[in-house]
């Protein structure tokens, strides 16, 4: 892509109004654009970031077994008048149609999962699966902050899991674990994310969130010294020891929580008479389990964990681009002619490039602008490097820069 041509725009000036750094920086930076209080618009290098977050979890629930749908945001007021939740969840938007109907617009889709499995599953041979999707919800949060870390207008990512049995879904739940720590570990905020214990409501003693580390966080965590688990603050007063190793010693964070998991058991499959038979014969309520991971949270949580004094520094794996190419406003057509042919050959290998072409900007703005959007390699290409046959390479994770002869270009960027 040509940076002439990016529909975005740079601002240098720092806001003094918004309450965390990836607020700051992805708005900044033209990654995202407010609308209103807790609603965004994801520009292209947002929603760049945003897609490449999106396949990595894709590929990692298509992985763990989970078969992708896409179920109706606009749900029916009956459904949720079954399960309890029309007038105890507080976050629920409800609105009028016509002829005095009302409708839920889905901040989750256990209300439309249950009812459509009962239509799939008839015996034990029907069991277990799972299904996913990733759809925008929308949560009346009473206090949208921290930019896209707590909006009422939101991307998400959710499995739901169905058992004959609660062995069965215990097996699958601690699976889910793991692959959860897989996501984040591609998606570069695993070293900074910790499985917390929570309470598990009416479904179970315990569900766990993800929690990622970081002084934006509206959540208090407890880290267990010893193992590493982590116990979130509503349940901490009654559980004093840890629920992994039993010790008694923690370490209290600010965190935000990236993703969390549920053992739903029958709560949600009673409702709508949602059973199997059994080997033999017997009807019984199917076990089910949800899985969550909120995506563009997850993109402000990785810049929360991914940036420095200049700007963000993206992981490779979520980056918009892979190489923020630079040419320097010079009078020698070759400097022109050489960035152009190394733009060309990238693209053709299936390198994603930004190209800043733009001739009016010098040299100083250009370097800033690249540091601020936080491109995984620059490359520059000058007077003074074209004259030693050579660009300079520089990582945005690193200070130092390097000469890298052309011929060797694409090889360094391995």
């Amino acid at each position: 892509m040509l940076q002439s041509q990016l529909f975005c725009k740079i601002n240098k000036n720092k806001s003094a109004e918004v309450e965390s750094v990836s607020a700051d920086l992805l708005a900044r930076a033209g990654f995202v654009d407010q609308l209103m209080a807790g609603v965004f618009t994801f520009l292209p290098l947002g929603f760049r970031v945003l897609k490449n977050i999106e396949n990595i979890i894709r590929k990692n629930m298509a992985e763990a077994g989970g078969q992708e749908i896409l179920m109706p945001v606009l749900q029916p007021k009956e459904n949720w008048l079954k399960t309890g939740r029309w007038s105890n969840m507080d976050v629920l938007f409800k609105i009028r149609g016509s002829g005095d109907k009302e409708y839920a617009m889905g901040p989750t889709h256990e209300e439309v999962v249950s009812p459509l499995a009962k239509k799939n599953i008839f015996s034990y041979r029907d069991l277990p699966f799972s299904v996913f999707q990733i759809q925008t919800k929308f949560r009346d949060e009473l206090r949208a902050k921290s930019g896209i870390l707590r909006t009422r207008e939101f991307l998400m990512k959710d499995l739901y899991s169905f058992h004959t049995t609660q062995e069965d879904l215990d097996k699958y739940y601690d699976k889910m674990i793991k692959v959860y720590f897989n996501v984040f570990k591609e998606l570069g905020i695993g070293k900074e994310t910790y499985l917390t214990y929570a309470s598990g409501g009416t479904f179970s003693r315990y569900s766990h969130e993800f929690q990622m580390v970081t002084d934006a966080g509206e959540d208090l965590i407890y880290i267990c010294n010893k193992c590493k688990t982590a116990i979130n603050k509503e349940i901490k007063a009654e559980t004093p020891a840890c629920p992994n190793c039993s010790s008694d010693s923690f370490e209290e964070k600010k965190a935000v929580e990236v993703g969390n998991i549920f053992k739903l058991a029958t709560k949600f499959s009673l409702p709508f008479d949602l059973k199997f038979k059994d080997k033999d014969g017997a009807e019984k309520p199917v076990i089910m389990g949800c899985y969550g991971i909120g995506l563009s949270r997850a993109m402000g949580a990785i810049v929360e964990a991914n940036y420095d004094e200049r700007g963000i520094i993206w992981p490779k794996s979520v980056a918009p681009f892979a190489v923020h190419l630079i040419a320097i406003k010079s009078e020698n057509k070759k400097v022109i002619a050489t960035a152009q042919k190394i733009y060309q050959d990238l693209n053709k290998i299936g390198i994603k490039v930004l190209y800043d072409d733009r001739e009016e900007k010098f040299a100083g703005e250009k370097f800033a602008e690249a540091d601020m959007i936080g491109i995984p390699f620059r490359i520059v290409v000058s007077e003074k490097t074209i004259a030693k046959n050579s660009v300079e390479v520089k990582e945005r994770s690193k200070k130092e820069a390097k000469l890298v002869k052309i011929k060797k270009l694409m090889q360094s960027l391995a």
